[in-house]
């Protein structure tokens, strides 16, 4: 491997950016050792530098905003560059921070979409720095957008809800569905940093129509899908998590969302726990395989209780918010994926069910929600959190994230809507 030069990055049309601001964190000789670089420091990338500082991996933190990741002990390094929002700053921050760090042949984690499809696209020039654990952008093009996510589906006979792609307001006349509709985006991150939600619903044509002409103003004419609603709250979302290579899952984790943030369109989970489900494995590997998918990967269904149908919703080709209940459970997903990416042979891992995850800052106001409207009783609310195996964020070896966290509160009501 070597580095690429800005000169070549020139022909890609990247801009050198001004000077990152970096800091080591402990005294770790790393100097010689493999380790990883994760992108995103929020919770979901905790779960990452965790998993793999527990196995003794130097992680190197890169992030654009105030994060808990960075106070955590498994952290070696953190570097605060400018917004991770396009191809051109996210590849220039990356490989000046390979450079600086001597990173050579370290392994990429993403934890946003937007990062995902920037390293898939530029994977031609990422790779000459570092380990890149994603395939080119053919095949992450399936995950990045839900048009594509719902037609490949449709071809290999993954159920998925009944979806409709207007180019404009004047094509909502052909949805031949009685509402309540769900109006999404079929590029997430576009549709969430501009309204902080994930989803909209509308009661009827009308609000439909209002309500699909606010979202094509805020991200544009042709990115905004149209869903029949699936009755049902997050108790009848599933999810099918694994780390796939040469269509199989060699870590695998079938996971059920209890409770979810907010309740109805939950951007994220509040409350999951390990479960069996044969029929979801048979659904994500025949998706996976058939596109010839390599990596990490969440796939989320809701269950229609109307048909009985486990109906693909999403396919999230990075770490997700509950990755770290895969080593309690017996599944290290992002472990698993370090040791292939540096040739380590490795068992099979199956998460076993049972096991349950909180993420207690979002599933504390979620249960109060709940219980006001009469959808979870108080007791039952109380024995749930009894049962919690793993926490987010909190954990008796590596403190500190947990009270960033706390501090950070005001930092996520007014980035996120908490």
């Amino acid at each position: 491997m070597r580095s690429a030069s800005w000169t070549t990055l020139r022909e890609y049309g990247f801009r050198e950016l001004p000077a990152v601001r970096v800091a080591r964190i402990g005294r770790r000789r790393v100097k010689g050792r493999v380790g990883a670089v994760v992108i995103g420091g929020d919770y979901n990338g905790l779960g990452v530098v965790r998993s793999l500082g527990r196995h003794g991996v130097p992680v190197c933190l890169v992030d654009d905003e105030p994060s808990i990741s960075q106070y955590s002990r498994y952290t070696t390094y953190r570097v605060r560059v400018g917004p991770l929002r396009d191809d051109a700053s996210i590849v220039a921050s990356l490989l000046r921070t390979g450079d600086q760090f001597d990173l050579e042949g370290w392994v990429l984690y993403p934890t946003r979409d937007e990062v995902v499809a920037a390293i898939a696209r530029n994977r031609a020039v990422l790779v000459d720095r570092f380990r890149v654990p994603l395939p080119d952008w053919s095949i992450v093009r399936w995950a990045c957008d839900k048009r594509n996510t719902y037609q490949r589906a449709g071809e290999l006979g993954v159920p998925t809800p009944r979806t409709w792609y207007p180019r404009d307001a004047a094509d909502l006349s052909e949805i031949d569905c009685d509402p309540p509709f769900v109006l999404k985006p079929a590029i997430k991150e576009n549709f969430i940093y501009a309204t902080k939600a994930k989803a909209w619903r509308a009661d009827s044509k009308g609000e439909l129509a209002s309500r699909f002409v606010e979202a094509a103003r805020l991200v544009g004419e042709g990115e905004i899908m149209v869903q029949e609603l699936i009755p049902g709250d997050g108790r009848f979302q599933f999810a099918y998590c694994a780390f796939f290579k040469n269509g199989v899952g060699v870590a695998t984790m079938v996971t059920r969302r209890r409770r979810q943030h907010p309740p109805e369109f939950g951007r994220a989970s509040t409350f999951v726990e390990t479960i069996e489900q044969p029929l979801l494995e048979a659904l994500s590997e025949r998706f996976l395989r058939e596109i010839d998918y390599y990596g990490l990967a969440e796939l989320e269904y809701k269950l229609d209780s109307r048909t009985g149908e486990y109906k693909l919703l999403d396919f999230n080709a990075r770490a997700w918010g509950y990755n770290s209940l895969g080593p309690r459970a017996g599944a290290d997903l992002a472990h698993a994926l370090f040791a292939d990416a540096i040739g380590r042979p490795l068992a099979p891992q199956r998460a076993r069910s049972g096991v349950y995850w909180i993420r207690l800052l979002t599933d504390l106001p979620t249960g109060v929600v709940e219980i006001g409207r009469g959808t979870l009783r108080w007791r039952t609310y109380l024995r749930s959190l009894l049962s919690v195996d793993v926490e987010s964020v909190y954990s008796i070896d590596d403190l500190v994230p947990a009270l960033a966290e706390l501090a950070l509160v005001p930092h996520l009501i007014r980035t996120r809507g908490f």
